[in-house]
């Protein structure tokens, strides 16, 4: 092997475990790492960084009604400010959603792990 083939060897494994300490960190650490954004009824921009993946976080008392996810991790949106209801959201990292016409805002959010 050539000095050349042992820098990409040694550049692909440097690539292979930064990602594996990163998605790692965030489950082994217990937070999502990244922020998620939210707008509430009020026009008012919410920031959370670094949320923990376990449990229900409470948003706003006048909720979300648009939310942006910037974590490693996905969440899920709820209508209840304890995770529960109908007409829950999936937001995928590095995607946003807003609430569809006539419905109430997201009140609680949890982390997909």
């Amino acid at each position: 092997m050539s000095v050349t083939d042992h820098r990409r060897l040694g550049i692909a494994a440097g690539a292979a475990l930064l990602t594996f300490a990163v998605a790692g960190c965030s489950v082994l650490g217990r937070a999502a790492v990244g922020t998620i954004t939210y707008d509430t009824g009020h026009k008012s921009r919410v920031q959370v960084t670094t949320p923990s993946v376990t449990g229900c976080h409470k948003l706003e008392p006048t909720g979300a009604v648009a939310i942006t996810n910037r974590t490693v991790l996905d969440l899920v949106a709820y209508p209840a400010a304890n995770c529960t209801g109908r007409n829950t959201a999936y937001i995928a990292t590095t995607l946003s959603d807003v609430i569809a016409p006539g419905a109430g805002p997201w009140l609680s959010y949890s982390i997909v792990h």
